[in-house]
């Protein structure tokens, strides 16, 4: 298939991207390499894609509404798998400009695209912080998602309601994908796995949210990429049996539909940190803090969805992958 990535040079995009390579389709990479955290990084990403056989790469804004309908006329792809975003709970509050344009603005014209050229199957990235105040765990798609605590959730619910517009105006078939703390090799800088390694091994003091009463379902990359393949393989359809008079929000009339990943093994902060301590051979420096505006206690994923819809679960354990991070951490920054 041809496919078009939207943010290709970030850290599932390029993991994405290696496994669609790897079985043979044709991929068109866009990203606009901003400057959110060191773009030296999604270079290096790209590097890793630019000499493999079937990708193309073109610097590109998804908020640009000249570019993308041009790129969508040119191409003509067959499926999109769109994970470009303005990401970041905490920077939401600072730059809040930054997600409208990117993430509103943006799938916009990525839902236009496909609207007007025959797109088969719209997968695109929605979060696990749509579930804002829920309290029920774990999280179901079941669940209502009404109640966001930062603006990047409410940008992420929109996108679904977006979505569901086009599948049930347009007949374009949309999956959402509800992502669970990501973490793993090539990881975004912004990120605690990040923060905490760099610190760490720097021997510098590490700051410690909700005085480590936190809880993360953090899911490792490679889980998240073959779950994103996995369901971009299989294309929901209308369902004409849905009852409307009993709405539920993980289903719909239209060929819409969204699923959590998440490794449904939610870890303490503390016991994520003593993972971090036993693969890197330093103890962490902890300065405890109040949580952060924005941030929720605890996450866990209901995927039994995911695994009913395309068989996969994601399996990989926070001590192997800690173990995997630190491992290329070292080697990237030669530490």
């Amino acid at each position: 298939m041809k496919i078009l990535l939207t943010g290709a040079a970030g850290f599932i995009g390029a993991h994405v991207a290696r496994l669609l390579l790897a079985r043979g389709d044709e991929v068109v990479g866009i990203d606009n390499l901003n400057a959110y955290y060191d773009p030296q990084l999604k270079h290096d990403r790209l590097a890793l894609l630019q000499g493999q056989s079937g990708f193309r790469f073109q610097q590109m804004d998804v908020a640009d509404r000249s570019a993308i309908p041009a790129l969508f006329a040119q191409e003509k792809f067959d499926r999109v798998v769109h994970l470009a975003a303005q990401a970041g709970v905490r920077h939401s509050l600072v730059d809040p400009h930054a997600y409208i344009d990117s993430n509103l603005v943006g799938f916009t014209n990525i839902l236009e695209g496909c609207r007007h050229h025959g797109v088969q199957h719209l997968v695109y990235a929605s979060s696990s912080s749509v579930y804002g105040g829920n309290t029920q765990m774990p999280f179901s798609e079941h669940h209502g998602v009404d109640h966001p605590v930062s603006l990047y959730a409410a940008t992420k619910k929109a996108n679904e309601l977006m979505a569901h517009t086009y599948s049930h105006l347009f007949d374009l078939p949309t999956t959402g994908l509800r992502f669970f703390t990501v973490y793993g090799p090539w990881g975004r800088p912004d990120m605690a796995l990040f923060l905490f390694t760099r610190a760490i091994l720097a021997g510098e003091p590490i700051q410690v949210f909700n005085h480590g009463k936190m809880v993360r379902d953090f899911t490792y990359i490679d889980d998240i990429a073959e779950g994103v393949v996995r369901t971009l393989d299989h294309v929901p359809t209308a369902n004409p049996a849905y009852d409307r008079s009993q709405a539920d929000p993980a289903a719909s009339h239209a060929p819409y539909r969204v699923f959590n990943i998440g490794n449904h093994q939610p870890v303490q902060l503390m016991d994520f940190i003593a993972a971090i301590e036993r693969h890197t051979g330093r103890e962490a420096i902890k300065q405890l803090r109040d949580i952060q505006p924005g941030d929720v206690p605890a996450t866990y994923a209901d995927v039994s969805e995911l695994q009913a819809w395309t068989g996969f679960t994601p399996a990989t354990s926070v001590d192997e992958g800690v173990r995997r991070f630190v491992e290329w951490y070292r080697g990237y920054y030669k530490v």
